[in-house]
């Protein structure tokens, strides 16, 4: 198993690999642990101003990973598997933490969390782990809305001048970010299924 991997050049075909120690998922595990800072800031310190810095940074070590990945050749399984985990715990983590806080309703977090049930019963249903498929373009989108959309919101409950504007956008970026939600979670649901089917094909012609 390698461990570091060389820049790739511009127009290389991007390959997954065996690489472990990489910028990309170095950043995915900083995402990992913004999780209970932020939790620990909301609901503990009760600072605001400070989660919504830390949902920032997040937000953008998301965007960040991927570009890095994919321009200097680091795509690799476990970042595969690693990002959409990471993707799904912040964004589950930081409904509840928000619902808790009193700052979106119970409808938030169960919009969020049903879809994902039903894929991940799915996935250990089919292949008894993560089915490792490519993150999709609609679902990289809409994580990057309700990124968005999470801090705008908290910034209405700040004593900042036009807080009411900022709880129009910051619904209007998580609504945004919700319907994305179930696209992908729809899409997803129809690859697992596919990918599991022609797995089962498979097993059952080695058999």
């Amino acid at each position: 198993m390698r461990f570091i991997g060389a820049g790739g050049r511009p127009g290389e075909p991007q390959v997954d690999n065996d690489l472990v120690f990489t910028i990309p998922n170095v950043l995915t595990v900083v995402r990992f642990m913004g999780v209970p800072l932020f939790v620990w800031l909301v609901l503990s310190q009760k600072e605001y101003g400070i989660a919504i810095v830390v949902l920032a940074v997040m937000g953008s070590t998301d965007w960040v990973d991927g570009y890095i990945a994919r321009r200097f050749n680091q795509t690799s399984r476990l970042g595969r598997i690693m990002d959409p985990i990471a993707d799904r715990l912040a964004l589950i983590t930081v409904a509840v933490t928000l619902v808790i806080a009193g700052v979106v309703q119970w409808w938030y977090l169960a919009a969020l969390a049903v879809p994902d049930a039903v894929l991940l019963a799915l996935s250990l249903y089919y292949f008894r782990s993560h089915p490792d498929l490519p993150v999709s373009r609609v679902g990289k989108i809409r994580t990057a809305l309700l990124l968005v959309g999470t801090p705008v919101l908290m910034l209405s409950r700040l004593s900042l001048p036009l807080a009411e504007l900022y709880l129009v956008a910051g619904w209007v970026f998580l609504g945004l970010g919700l319907a994305g939600h179930w696209i992908a979670a729809y899409n997803y649901f129809w690859a697992i299924i596919r990918k599991g089917k022609m797995r089962m094909a498979d097993d059952g012609g080695r058999g």
